[in-house]
């Protein structure tokens, strides 16, 4: 699983944030790790300098799953960590829910579902 991570001008990018992403994404996602092929992180600051809003920080994850549409999720909160973590939840979710639905498909049409391991979180 690639992951690719952009910032905005307003949020310093370097390898320690790079490091939190990947750990945190692969912690998250390790259940679909085989079926995602790129996952990639938009990190922005919503009001740059100005402090008007304290949940300013925005995190966008676009997940490839193999053979699927892209999913992305938005999440926005007070802190970068924060936003990574909280899109992380959000997208461990939502690619549950996408393979669930894959399965109950396969199971109504007869076809043998992708066989996923089950979630140990």
């Amino acid at each position: 699983m690639q992951i690719q991570v952009h910032t905005d001008r307003h949020i310093q990018s370097d390898e320690r944030l790079a490091e939190f992403i990947r750990t945190t994404l692969q912690t998250k996602l390790s259940r679909f790790a085989d079926h995602l092929t790129r996952i990639e992180v938009h990190l922005s600051d919503e009001n740059g300098q100005q402090k008007h809003d304290s949940h300013d920080k925005r995190c966008l994850l676009e997940a490839r799953f193999e053979g699927l549409e892209p999913v992305a999720i938005t999440e926005h909160a007070a802190s970068v960590g924060q936003t990574i973590t909280g899109a992380a939840d959000k997208l461990q979710r939502k690619l549950s829910s996408v393979v669930g639905r894959l399965r109950d498909k396969h199971v109504r049409t007869g076809h043998s579902a992708p066989v996923m391991e089950a979630e140990t979180n």
